[in-house]
Parts: C-alpha cells; sequence; structure tokens
C-alpha cells in the first residue's frame, strides 16, 4: 500500500468516525431546542391572563434567551449550569432561528442543597441584545444594564420591568427557595452552532443577520411567535335599533347572527321619500 493510499484511507476513516459523532451532537442540539419551546410553553400556560402576568412584556422584547435546566448543587462549594438558546426579533415582529449558550458559575459559602430551574430572559432594549450577544456575558456584572428578576412562584408585575434592559422569569424545583443568576457566565457556543447548522457561526450571524436555518427549530419560533403576538382590538358592534323599531335609512342592518325585532303593531315605519307633482 502507497503513502497515498494510506493517507486516503485515514481520511475516509476518520470521516466515517466523525458522522456519527456529528449527528450525535446534532440531536443534543435538537433535543435543547425542543425542551426550549416546552419551557416557554410552561410558563405562559402558567402564568399567562393574571392581572400581573410579566410575560406580557413579550410583545415588546428584542430578543429571548431560554433555559430549559438551570441544574444547581452545593455542599459549602457551589456549581451551577445549563445550556440555554437565543432567539432575537426583528422589527417586523418575526423571530429568528435560536444561537446556543452554555451558562456556568461558581460560589463558595455555608449552603447545601439541589436544585434545578427553568429560566426565560426577556431582553426588552437594544443595548441589552447587543450585551448578551457578545461571546461572554455575565449575568448582572454590567453596571450600564438595569436587570429585574422575577422568583420561585413567578409573581411580580409587569411594572417590575419597566425601564429594565433584562426581566428574568424562573421556576425552580428543589431545596433551594429561589435560584439567583447574578454573576453566572454565559457563554456563546460556536460548537453548538457548528452542530446544528454545519457551520461555526456567530451568534450575531444567526440572530441579526439570520444567515443560519434548521426546521427543527420552527416550533419554537412558530410559539414565540403566537406568545407576542399583539392583542387584537375590539370590533366595533352595527347599530341596534330599539325593540319593535327598524333601522333608520343609512344605518346599518344588524350584525351576522343577530335576529332583526318585528316591528310593533302602530309603531311608526320607515320615512319614504313621495314625489310631488309637477308645477302648474
Amino acid at each position: 500500500m502507497t503513502r497515498l493510499t494510506k493517507r486516503l484511507a485515514a481520511v475516509a476513516l476518520a470521516a466515517l468516525l466523525a458522522a456519527p459523532q456529528a449527528a450525535r451532537a446534532q440531536a443534543d442540539q435538537q433535543e435543547l431546542v425542543d425542551r426550549a419551546t416546552l419551557t416557554v410553553q410552561d410558563l405562559f400556560r402558567r402564568i399567562q391572563g393574571r392581572p400581573d402576568d410579566p410575560l406580557r412584556l413579550i410583545r415588546s422584547a428584542r430578543g429571548v434567551m431560554v433555559c430549559p435546566e438551570v441544574f444547581r448543587a452545593s455542599f459549602l462549594f457551589g456549581a451551577s449550569g445549563g445550556g440555554c438558546v437565543l432567539v432575537g426579533r426583528d422589527a417586523a415582529g418575526n423571530w429568528s432561528y435560536p444561537a446556543f449558550y452554555g451558562m456556568g458559575s461558581g460560589s463558595f459559602g455555608f449552603q447545601a442543597g439541589i436544585q434545578d430551574a427553568e429560566v426565560l430572559m426577556l431582553i426588552l432594549t437594544n443595548r441589552g441584545m447587543a450585551a448578551v450577544m457578545d461571546d461572554q456575558f455575565k449575568v448582572g456584572g454590567d453596571a450600564s444594564l438595569s436587570f429585574a428578576t422575577l422568583g420561585t412562584g413567578i409573581e411580580g408585575a409587569t411594572t417590575a420591568g419597566l425601564g429594565a434592559d433584562i426581566v428574568m422569569v424562573n421556576k425552580s424545583r428543589g431545596l433551594f427557595a429561589g435560584i439567583s443568576l447574578e454573576g453566572s457566565i454565559m457563554s456563546s457556543s460556536t460548537g453548538g452552532n457548528q452542530a446544528y447548522y454545519g457551520q461555526p457561526l456567530a451568534a450575531r450571524q444567526i440572530v441579526v443577520q439570520g444567515v443560519a436555518r434548521n426546521p427543527g427549530a420552527e416550533p419554537l419560533r412558530e410559539t414565540l411567535a403566537r406568545y407576542s403576538a399583539p392583542v387584537p382590538a375590539p370590533i366595533a358592534t352595527a347599530y341596534a335599533p330599539p325593540p319593535g323599531y327598524p333601522p333608520p335609512p343609512g344605518y346599518p342592518r344588524p350584525a351576522y347572527g343577530q335576529v332583526p325585532q318585528p316591528v310593533a303593531p302602530g309603531a311608526p315605519g320607515p320615512v319614504t321619500a313621495t314625489p310631488l307633482p309637477p308645477p302648474r
């Protein structure tokens, strides 16, 4: 076997070994996208319609960061982490395909427990969106950004987010009373983007420039579009005449589905024009 033949065989073998790994990596990213979709649905179903519903802010959001499972465990030393996706919204209200992020943090203190949480970040301003799209973003670490956090029970008011660049909503389970992401580092995952889109794209290329597509993310985009749609304006009703009277000339007839009221005996009928005789 010649040297060239050996080299070609090695390249072919490496390609065969890499194919299953690439397929597994893409499947892992798709699972994260699917879980992010379920997280959005879960959080909205739990609190939609409440007077203090903070998720109404999504109608004016520039983007959302969804972390389906932020895991935290500690005994004296603590650590937390999880995978997240960032989805942006353009001026026309269309949602982008997701860019992938990883979260990690560490702490030291007298604490013990284990917990996982669903986290949704509503990014309300261009300034907040620009900060999140950096290669590394420290939650609460930028003095120029304003944060509002709504805790375990997803309680609070929409007014809590007024003036904030980012509003964080979390639903947690476990021994801790709540979960704090203050100081956590969120890093853009070029490897995750590579696995999902087949290209080592940056978050800005996916979220702002829209250079990537993957049909597996359509349910997430459709879910966000449904919950961020503007509230329809009330429909004006047709003129409703008093019972026993037909509508005057020039007014619309009863709306479809209404039954016209009968004219009461002796009630005046509609006014009609009577032509006058020609002058003599």
